[in-house]
């Protein structure tokens, strides 16, 4: 097991023969898949004293012979709550379930079976089966916190090709022109790990030193500008900065790109749309977003349902 490097409050820290109940991060080193999991568990250590862990899977005929029957290795101190997200990570959270005899809550529609764990945590636009065992989300969970909101700040996120969307650079970019024409704030924008270096190009001569790259920023930039930000548009392929920009407490618009078919992510970012949650272009005024809409914070909410649940 990896060392402990988070600790949640510290109320029982005074008892001395009190054991700090520990989660167990299952990580297949996916920033997207740990940055889910993570949102669970810091969730649920702003509520009660935990402390986080993290280790890889094991390797697949190792985790599936023990699942299967194979003999009960001794490990380290037993965990009290099993965290994964990745379907590398799905064998290894039921072969450690078996051995340690806890919980295993994993985050995504799984691979196998669902009823093999104790709790999945699943987006809506995966529409999961309504059981027991299953929490239906507004897309992926992240650690996301709102901060003290800048007025008249603003932040335009830039996506890239993927397997979901045709990326349409001067489409892109006519919009980008369109929202700073209409909508003028104190705007940054920032692109990311996917997106074209002739698009950056471009961006960088429209946006001049408002544009920061991706290169040129580092892990805590996004949390940092998020939390900040009144409003922030996001281009429809990075379908987690939706998520995250909503959970910062943003208004948050979304830039349409032409979709593949059959496409779940899409469809996810409909149901927000219709739900006055987001807006998409070009409505720049934003006045499709209903004012009494939620805050979304699904770690939080799925936090208090753990805790509900009294495994910890």
């Amino acid at each position: 097991m990896a060392s402990v490097w988070s600790v949640g409050p510290s109320v029982l820290e005074t008892a001395k023969w009190v054991r700090v109940k520990q989660i167990l991060i299952i990580s297949d080193g996916k920033p997207g898949h740990r940055n889910q999991s993570m949102g669970l568990a810091e969730a649920i250590a702003r509520r009660t004293s935990v402390e986080i862990s993290e280790r890889e899977p094991m390797g697949r005929f190792e985790a599936l012979r023990l699942f299967l029957g194979g003999a009960l290795p001794q490990l380290d101190d037993c965990p009290d709550l099993l965290i994964g997200a990745g379907h590398d990570t799905h064998l290894t959270l039921l072969a450690l379930r078996k051995l340690y005899r806890v919980p295993a809550i994993v985050l995504m529609k799984p691979s196998i079976p669902m009823g093999f764990f104790d709790l999945c945590l699943v987006p809506e636009h995966d529409q999961p089966p309504k059981r027991p065992n299953i929490i239906v989300t507004h897309g992926a969970l992240n650690r996301m916190q709102p901060g003290k909101k800048a007025p008249g700040s603003g932040v335009i996120l830039i996506g890239g090709p993927s397997k979901h969307y045709n990326w349409d650079e001067t489409g892109m970019l006519v919009q980008v022109r369109a929202l700073l024409e209409h909508a003028p704030r104190n705007w940054l924008i920032g692109s990311s790990r996917r997106t074209p270096a002739s698009t950056e190009q471009a961006l960088s001569g429209l946006c001049g030193d408002r544009f920061v790259p991706a290169s040129a920023t580092g892990p805590d930039w996004l949390p940092q500008q998020l939390a900040r930000a009144e409003v922030c548009w996001v281009t429809e392929d990075s379908a987690s900065m939706v998520y995250e920009a909503l959970t910062a407490g943003c208004q948050v618009g979304v830039l349409p790109l032409s979709s593949e078919a059959d496409n779940r992510i899409g469809k996810g970012v409909e149901q927000l749309t219709a739900q006055g949650l987001v807006v998409r272009a070009p409505d720049w005024s934003m006045n499709g977003l209903d004012a009494e809409s939620i805050v979304l914070n699904e770690a939080e909410r799925c936090a208090e349902e753990v805790l509900r649940r009294e495994w910890l």
